[in-house]
């Protein structure tokens, strides 16, 4: 089987300098490609890629700005391999990733695999924090798709495996954004095709982002998912509303306050408590664990949010996803 990575980039050169560097240590034996798809950089990596040919086979790629789902299939058109990896341009490859794709694909093959992502040591406090609430079963990292239990499994694109046959199959990704990659899952289980949690291939996803982007970006995934269920009905799930209760039941529980009730907000509290407990034990930091609590009210609040003003005016409503959302869909 040859693989064919794929990376889209957009004015990130460090960040594929650090990717490309990770790649330089896999303890693969047999050949494999990386493409690298430049979705309109101001800030080009041909340096980075050039500096890099002699030890991978890297092919790089110019092309106008699309959205990362319309440059990963620009990619896969042009790469040469039966089998694609998609990674986002902040992730770091673990040296032995390759060999777990290919032991599990030799056990069970599968047509459209993901990966989870983890933090190394030298992550920020912020990075961990973030990263923790990304995948812990105590916060939205569960819906997700960071276990097979809740369901059938939706692959993430930041660390992603294709056939060239689903790729050709379903034509790839959509043009949304968030939210291409549920989208996707969804097109291939219509077609037949199978995904599954390949749970030793992760990768370090350095998570380049502060605060007010990480709530932009969680907001966004909330916005995505009532579009995706109003595609989608038979896979909507009640687990989806998950944080737009917790929304709406913290502002209960305020009101509660008023009227000399505290039980609910103790129950908030507990929550938190826990979630900060977790965090500190996992990281040994109580700074990460504190860091963890903010980064959840975020996630929590951002996709409730995010959510509930998608459900009203898509589901409710019933406007059209591209005039309510129009910062949701790339033009191609």
């Amino acid at each position: 089987m040859f693989f064919s990575l794929i990376i889209p980039v957009y004015n990130r050169p460090d960040e594929v300098d650090e990717l490309l560097q990770s790649l330089t240590h896999t303890t693969y034996t047999n050949k494999f490609e990386v493409v690298l798809v430049e979705d309109g950089s101001t800030i080009k990596c041909d340096g980075v890629a050039s500096k890099y040919q002699q030890a991978l086979d890297i092919s790089h790629y110019f092309k106008e700005n699309s959205g990362p789902g319309d440059s990963r299939n620009f990619g896969m058109q042009k790469a040469k391999g039966d089998y694609f990896i998609i990674f986002d341009s902040d992730c770091i490859i673990p040296a032995n990733y390759l060999n777990e794709v290919e032991k599990a694909l030799s056990v069970q093959y599968v047509d459209c695999f993901g990966g989870p992502d983890a933090a190394l040591k030298s992550f920020s406090d912020i990075q961990k924090a973030i990263n923790f609430t990304m995948t812990s079963f105590l916060t939205t990292g569960g819906i997700r798709g960071g276990s097979e239990k809740i369901g059938k499994f939706q692959p993430r694109s930041f660390n992603m495996g294709l056939s060239r046959k689903a790729f050709e199959t379903s034509k790839g990704f959509g043009n949304i954004h968030p939210g291409e990659d549920p989208d996707l899952s969804i097109r291939l289980w219509e077609l037949g095709f199978e995904t599954r949690l390949f749970s030793n291939a992760f990768v370090y996803h350095k998570r380049r982002i502060d605060w007010d982007k990480f709530s932009i970006q969680v907001s966004k995934f909330g916005k995505a998912r009532p579009i995706l269920n109003s595609w989608y009905p038979k896979y909507n799930k009640l687990t989806f509303f998950f944080p737009s209760l917790f929304v709406l039941g913290f502002f209960l529980a305020v009101v509660m306050l008023v009227f000399a009730n505290d039980f609910l907000m103790k129950l908030y509290f507990l929550y938190f408590l826990v979630l900060f407990l977790v965090s500190t034990f996992q990281h040994k930091n109580p700074k990460i664990g504190y860091l963890s609590v903010v980064a959840a009210w975020k996630q929590f609040f951002g996709y409730g949010l995010g959510f509930m003003e998608s459900y009203i005016k898509v589901i409710l409503l019933k406007q059209q996803p591209e005039k309510a959302f129009p910062e949701l869909f790339f033009k191609k």
